[in-house]
């Protein structure tokens, strides 16, 4: 019953928080006004700067933030306790996560929708700009060859999941064309679509595809050579064509997920007295590192992540019709994440007390099942591990009222892929955006087609996936750098936040610079640590990118924090007399 009583607790705290504070900073502190200029009408052309209705965009902003990132952070975050979890997601996403989306997502509306990298050399400084470039390169790029195989990874796991994941392409592609070639209603046909979507998961069910070796290539690195080639398509299509009828059905099907697990939970409570088996706090995990800092590292995109400022400056802000829309689209969408988070945690923690199969073949429950998975955080901390704790837990709350198991399991296989692949291709969509900026700037005109671009970047991903073989398991010798790299790019987005506001003469930077300095502090001290770690490990090259993204963040840190005492010192910057 303590589930119940938390997720309704959440949920009321997500609705007040937005209604309160969300609109708060909308309307005083950004100042969003209806009849401001945008770059997606300004800029209009059909391809990347598309006008679009606020549901719309929605869909294509939450599911692009998402990925799997709400779903194995807290998976496996979890084993430092279910209430240290619940708070950094819920408290981390209202007053930090939150306000990073909405205010990256309104500076680069301001600025002709241009990247994170390009304003920060407007707010801070230009020496900045290549600088920071690196981090957010290293980023996409570490993003672009890791869904790749963690999709094939879903496929191996969930192979029932293969034809829906597919098949929601031209399913997608029938709704875009519908909408927007023959002006059919936005909400009926994509009813029609999700229901079509939905019959696939039954399909595949019952009909699952295991892709074979070939050529002795394993079925990862087939996979991950497929989903890279569809990446380069996805991402130079027009966005009316598939990025955004895709992802409105990915957030129908995020509703319908939530949905089921909410209806879960409830039933569960009632008929099974679901409680949370994990425990409270649980500070020493065999194996595992200090909760602080790396819970704050751990626990990414349901809390704070600086990819989202990627995507708001990426792709969101070219689209968005009306300035006031970027309160749904960027506060809101954030907290939709946060409370998908929430019902992980629930799903984990007291989900798979429900029932849980070990390797063994033996039947757990209760504090005995969770027990047994978070043995220690190397059983924990693997790919696979983190979405079957999800899947497993998810699929027994559905259970509860009557769901087949077998279709629980694809319905959240499908609904875990779905969310990785529309990661993948916003990624590579938005590595095009930043290598095009940057080279353009530097006198490479090649790099203003889009082709060209995308070909870089989906190429500079496949080297690294198969940086180590056939498997196309590369990326996975960066991953460890990942999330301390993630939220070291929400801790500099947050500091030019704050120097956004400053400049403008908002008093309102006070509610950026407390977030950004705890993140800065998070930040550095994981970095610190994981330098050590790699020293005495004698991994020269986690070493050696650490160690550089180490001084690459303490460089801008130093130029922000020089840049806000000249701005309260009233020195002039060119910032405060061109932007809103």
């Amino acid at each position: 019953m303590d589930a119940l009583f938390i997720m309704v607790l959440a949920f009321v705290g997500y609705l007040l928080a937005y209604r309160l504070y969300g609109r708060y900073l909308g309307s005083k502190i950004f100042q969003l006004a209806a009849d401001a200029k945008v770059p997606a009408k300004e800029l209009q052309d059909g391809v990347d700067f598309v006008p679009t209705k606020k549901e719309v965009i929605f869909g294509h902003h939450f599911t692009s933030i998402a990925g799997t990132g709400p779903i194995v952070g807290p998976a496996i975050a979890v084993i430092w306790g279910w209430v240290p979890a619940l708070l950094w997601v819920f408290l981390g996403s209202i007053v930090m996560g939150a306000v990073h989306d909405f205010g990256a997502l309104i500076i680069s509306m301001r600025n002709q929708g241009k990247s994170v990298s390009e304003f920060t050399s407007k707010y801070i400084n230009p020496r900045t700009r290549f600088i920071f470039f690196l981090i957010v390169f290293l980023e996409l790029l570490i993003i672009t060859a890791i869904f790749g195989l963690v999709i094939a990874v879903i496929f191996a796991m969930y192979p029932g999941s293969v034809l829906p994941v597919w098949l929601e392409i031209p399913i997608a592609m029938a709704l875009g064309w519908a909408v927007y070639k023959r002006g059919a209603s936005v909400l009926l046909w994509s009813i029609v679509a999700v229901g079509a979507m939905y019959l696939t998961v039954w399909w595949g069910a019952y009909a699952p595809i295991v892709m074979p070796e070939i050529a002795g290539m394993p079925a990862t690195g087939t996979w991950t050579l497929i989903l890279l080639a569809y990446a380069f398509f996805a991402s130079v299509l027009p966005v009316t064509t598939l990025l955004q009828p895709r992802d409105f059905i990915n957030s129908h099907q995020l509703m319908i997920a939530m949905g089921l697990l909410v209806l879960g939970v409830f039933v569960a409570a009632f008929t099974t007295d679901m409680a949370f088996v994990a425990p409270a706090v649980q500070a020493s995990p065999e194996a595992a590192p200090s909760m602080w800092p790396f819970l704050f590292i751990t626990i990414a995109c349901g809390a704070i992540s600086g990819f989202h400022s990627l995507v708001s400056s990426g792709t969101s802000a070219k689209q968005i019709a009306n300035e006031k829309d970027s309160l749904f689209v960027g506060y809101g969408g954030m907290l939709t994440e946060s409370s998908l988070s929430m019902l992980v945690i629930i799903a984990t923690c007291a989900g798979i007390g429900l029932g849980y199969t070990t390797k063994a073949g033996a039947s757990l429950a209760g504090v005995g099942a969770w027990s047994a998975h978070y043995s220690s955080w190397t059983a924990a901390a693997g790919l696979g591990s983190k979405i079957s704790a999800f899947v497993v837990g998810a699929a027994n709350m559905m259970e509860s009222f009557g769901m087949p198991h077998a279709i629980a399991i694809v319905i959240m296989g499908v609904f875990v892929a779905s969310f990785a692949g529309t990661t993948l291709d916003t990624a590579t969509r938005v590595q095009r955006y930043v290598l095009s900026e940057l080279f353009t700037s530097l006198g490479f005109e090649s790099f203003r087609n889009k082709y060209v671009a995308t070909f870089v970047a989906v190429a500079a991903a496949a080297m690294l996936a198969f940086a180590t073989g056939a498997s196309g398991k590369g990326a996975l010798t960066l991953w460890p750098l990942f999330g301390a790299v993630n939220q070291v790019l929400a801790a500099l987005v947050l500091t030019v936040i704050t120097l956004y506001l400053l400049q403008r003469g908002s008093r309102g930077w006070i509610l950026t610079a407390i977030p950004a300095c705890f993140m800065v502090v998070m930040t550095f001290w994981a970095l610190v640590i994981n330098q050590g770690m790699y020293m005495k490990q004698g991994n020269v090259l986690l070493q050696i990118i650490n160690g550089l993204v180490l001084v690459i963040a303490a460089w801008v840190v130093v130029e922000g924090v020089l840049r806000f005492v000249a701005t309260l010192g009233g020195t002039p910057t060119p910032a405060a007399d061109t932007a809103r």
